[in-house]
C-alpha cells in the first residue's frame, strides 16, 4: 500500500474473509466499488479512513429469504437489516414482483398496506431496475415466483395447468431468466401454489436450467409430511436439472421434532450422491404466515374472495372446522402444529378496529370474544378481510441449535426489513425482522458456541453467494465488490422480542455497500448504494 491513495481504508480490523478460515489483523483498502488491496501499510492514504481495531471486518451478510420488496421502497434505509450487517436481500418465495398481468398488477396495488407504493413495473426485471434507480441501501436479487407464474397463466383455481398454460409459463421463465432472475422459487403450502403438481414445477425448472437457474422452496409440508416434502424437493431439482434449496428448514409440530435428524440425513445423503441440495433457516422457534393459512388449501379455491364467501356460509364453516379439528393428511395443519390457540400469536391486521388483537394469542382472542378458538380464527379473517399476519410456535430449540451448525445451512429472515418508527409501528411483526442475523452471531456463536464465528460468517456470506453464483460477492478478497460489515463480536445481540418486536439489534457499527458507507457509527449516512444483482443467465 506504500504511497498509494484509495477511496476508503478500513484499518486494523480482524478480517474474516468469508472462507471460514482463521481471521487475520490487517487493513482493507477500497477503490470505487471494489476491494483493491488487503494488507497493512501506514503510508497508504484514503479519502475516508475507518479504524476497526478490536472489531470484526467481514463480507456483508446475505439474507436468503427477504420480503422487503415493498418496504425498501417505503423506507429505503432498510434499518432493521442494515443494522445487522445485511448488504444483499434475496426475494421470491413463491411470489415475485413479476411477471404480472393487468389483473395481478391491480390486485397487488389493492393488497398493499400503508404507506402504499406506486407499482409501475410489470416484469420482475423491471422491478429490480426500479429498486436500483429509486435508491436503496442494499443489493437486491430475486427468484421468479412459481405462484406468480401460475396466477399469470392459470389463475387462482384448483386444477392442473393445461399444456398451453405450461407453455406460457415456460416462456415467462425464459424471459425473466435471460433478464437476470436467479431461478424458480415456490411456496407449496399456500394456495394457489398448493394446486401445482410436482411435474409442473419440474417443467418450470427445466426452462430455467439452461440459464444456470436454481430451485428454492417452502416445501409442500414441514410437519407430518416433512420427509415427503424433502423427497419432492430433491426430485424436482434432479429432474429439473437445477440445484435445490429448502427455504427455512424446520420440523413443525412437537410430534415431528424427532424427524429432523432423518431430514438432515436425507439431505446429506443426496449431497453425497452428487445432488446439489442446500437449505437456509431463521433462528427462532416460531414461524410466521397468515391466520388464513390455518384453513385447508382446498377452501381457498378461486382465491381470497371465494374463501371469504365460504367463511360466511354456516354449512361450509362446519366443514372447515371439521377439517381443522380432524385432518392433517395432505396439508399442513398449522393450528394443530402450534398445539392450538395458545401457540398462535396475532402479529398484524389490516383494519384499525382489529388492532386490539395484535400481540394476543388466538386463545386470548377467543376468550375476549366469548367464542371457540376455531370460530375466533374464522371470524377474525372475515372481519379483517385479509390473511392476518400470525406467528405459529411450532419448532424445537434443540433442532434450531443443531441446524445452525450444519455446513450447508445459510440464513434468511423470512421478513421485511422495516424501521422502528412511523407507520411500521402500526403493526406488530416477528422479531426476526430485526434480529435474525444478530441472534446467530450473539446467541448461537458467542453465548452458546454452537459454531465458530468464522464458520458463521462463511454461512452468511460466501456460502449463499456461491450457491447463487452472485458475481464477485461474499468475500473480502481483492477484486471483489466492497460489501463489508464492521461489528463487535463481544456485543452483537438481538433485542427484538415477540412482546416488543420493534427493537434494533446492536453491535454492528459500520456497513459498506458497493464501496460506499451506508451505516456509520450505527447511523444511516443518507446514501443509497444498493444495486440490482443478477443470476448467471443474464444476457
Amino acid at each position: 500500500m506504500t504511497n498509494q491513495t484509495f477511496d476508503l481504508i478500513i484499518r486494523g480490523g480482524t478480517v474474516y474473509d468469508g472462507s471460514g478460515g482463521e481471521p487475520f489483523v490487517g487493513d482493507v483498502a477500497v477503490d470505487g466499488d471494489l476491494v483493491a488491496v488487503i494488507g497493512t501499510s501506514a503510508d497508504a492514504q484514503a479519502g475516508t479512513v475507518i479504524g476497526a481495531t478490536g472489531l470484526a471486518v467481514a463480507p456483508g451478510f446475505i439474507n436468503m429469504l427477504s420480503h422487503s420488496y415493498f418496504s425498501i421502497l417505503q423506507d429505503p434505509r432498510s434499518l432493521g437489516e442494515l443494522k445487522q450487517g445485511v448488504t444483499t436481500q434475496i426475494f421470491g418465495e413463491g411470489n415475485s414482483m413479476g411477471p404480472l398481468t393487468d389483473e395481478m398488477h391491480n390486485r397487488m396495488r389493492e393488497n398493499q398496506v400503508e404507506p402504499k407504493v406506486e407499482a409501475s413495473w410489470k416484469s420482475l426485471a423491471e422491478y429490480l431496475a426500479h429498486a436500483e434507480s429509486f435508491g436503496v441501501s442494499q443489493n437486491v436479487a430475486s427468484y421468479i415466483g412459481a405462484t406468480t407464474l401460475r396466477m399469470y397463466a392459470v389463475g387462482l383455481d384448483d386444477r392442473p395447468a393445461t399444456d398451453a398454460e405450461l407453455d406460457v409459463m415456460r416462456g415467462l421463465v425464459r424471459d425473466e431468466m435471460s433478464a437476470g432472475a436467479l431461478g424458480i422459487g415456490s411456496s407449496l403450502i399456500y394456495p394457489p401454489a398448493f394446486f401445482a403438481s410436482t411435474e409442473e414445477l419440474i417443467e418450470l425448472c427445466k426452462a430455467a436450467a439452461p440459464y444456470r437457474g436454481k430451485y428454492i422452496s417452502h416445501m409442500r409440508n414441514e410437519g407430518n409430511e416433512l420427509l415427503e416434502g424433502i423427497e419432492e424437493l430433491i426430485r424436482i431439482g434432479r429432474e429439473g436439472g437445477v440445484p435445490a434449496e429448502v427455504y427455512h428448514l424446520k420440523a413443525g409440530g412437537q410430534a415431528n421434532w424427532s424427524k429432523m435428524e432423518q431430514a438432515i440425513d436425507m439431505i446429506e445423503s443426496a449431497r453425497s450422491a452428487g445432488e446439489r441440495v442446500t437449505a437456509d433457516m431463521y433462528t427462532y422457534t416460531a414461524g410466521a404466515t397468515g391466520l388464513s393459512n390455518a384453513i385447508p388449501p382446498w377452501f381457498h379455491d378461486g382465491g381470497p374472495r371465494e374463501l371469504l364467501k365460504r367463511l360466511e356460509d354456516d354449512g361450509v364453516r362446519k366443514e372447515i372446522r371439521k377439517a381443522i379439528e380432524e385432518t392433517d393428511d395432505g396439508w399442513e395443519n398449522l393450528y394443530k402444529g402450534a398445539g392450538g390457540g395458545e401457540g398462535v400469536l396475532i402479529l398484524g391486521v389490516r383494519k384499525e378496529e382489529n388492532r386490539k388483537y395484535q400481540g394476543k394469542t388466538l386463545a386470548q382472542i377467543a376468550e375476549m370474544e366469548g367464542a371457540d378458538e376455531i370460530d375466533a380464527l374464522m371470524d377474525l379473517v372475515v372481519r379483517d378481510r385479509s390473511r392476518v399476519d400470525t406467528a405459529y410456535f411450532m419448532m424445537s430449540e434443540t433442532n434450531v441449535k443443531r441446524q445452525v451448525a450444519l455446513p450447508w445451512m445459510s440464513f434468511g429472515s423470512d421478513a421485511q426489513s422495516i424501521a422502528a418508527e412511523g407507520a411500521f409501528l402500526n403493526r406488530s411483526t416477528h422479531p426476526r425482522a430485526y434480529g435474525n442475523f444478530a441472534r446467530l452471531l450473539g446467541k448461537y456463536v458467542r453465548d452458546e458456541q454452537a459454531l465458530t464465528l468464522a464458520e458463521a460468517i462463511r454461512k452468511l456470506t460466501r456460502l449463499p453467494a456461491d450457491n447463487l453464483e452472485l458475481d464477485h460477492r461474499g468475500r473480502v478478497e481483492e477484486g471483489y465488490f466492497a460489501d463489508l460489515v464492521i461489528f463487535d463480536p463481544e456485543t452483537i445481540k438481538d433485542h427484538a422480542t415477540f412482546e416488543e418486536p420493534h427493537q434494533y439489534s446492536i453491535g454492528v457499527r459500520d456497513v459498506i455497500v458497493n464501496g460506499q458507507v451506508a451505516l456509520r457509527d450505527g447511523e444511516h449516512t443518507g446514501v443509497f448504494p444498493g444495486r440490482a444483482l443478477y443470476g448467471p443467465g443474464k444476457g
